[in-house]
């Protein structure tokens, strides 16, 4: 038996879940989880989101919608701000790993091969190695060739880091590059990571 629930609680409950997890929580998310006992309709969750989306207006955070989900974030103008609060500098990013990454987003499916023949260098495991670890990229198949490499595409968890719904709302490649390499050299001058255009502090390793 669903029971029933107002408004407002409606509204703080979907808020204190969204602002607890460690994930962003779609709209499945929340109706299988914490509004199981309550299921409100689609539409009414939507609307909640939305209320809340204007509740937090003009405030130093906001709830931001990612291909994941719905999470809090802090406002991108403030990053350069937040950052004092993690004082220890931590590794970032080459040159080298940002290009591969720009390739595989705006080229996907793309091999290994076919990075390096735009790039006109060779792309190291190691390169490789860190996109796969960081989870922003997976194998997605592989091309029918000699060989059979893999076919790499970004995945949700890129998308949900740059703060994006879909690779629709990617912007031009030139930007794309120019605003992930002065946000490396930024953080450098800093001491720090780079931060990322969803406004959460991370490490970059």
């Amino acid at each position: 038996m669903k029971r029933a629930i107002a408004d407002n609680q409606l509204l703080q409950l979907v808020e204190a879940a969204i602002f607890t997890a460690e994930q962003p929580l779609s709209l499945q998310d929340l109706q299988s989880t914490v509004l199981e006992d309550f299921a409100p309709s689609k539409k009414k969750l939507q609307a909640i989101l939305a209320q809340i989306t204007q509740d937090y207006a003009g405030r130093g955070v906001q709830l931001q919608e990612t291909a994941s989900g719905y999470h809090f974030q802090s406002r991108p103008e403030l990053s350069e701000f937040l950052a004092k609060l993690w004082p220890e500098r931590s590794p970032r990013y080459s040159r080298a790993v940002l290009e591969t990454l720009a390739l595989i987003a705006y080229r996907q499916p793309i091999t290994r091969g076919e990075i390096e023949d735009i790039r006109g260098v060779s792309v190291s495991s190691q390169i490789m190695r860190t996109l796969l670890d960081r989870g922003w990229v997976k194998v997605v198949g592989h091309k029918e060739v000699p060989g059979r490499p893999g076919l790499y595409a970004t995945t949700a968890e890129f998308l949900d880091y740059f703060g994006l719904q879909s690779l629709s709302q990617l912007p031009e490649l030139t930007t794309f590059r120019q605003l992930s390499l002065a946000e490396n050299e930024a953080g450098a001058e800093d001491g720090m990571a780079a931060t990322p255009p969803s406004g959460r502090q991370e490490s970059i390793v």
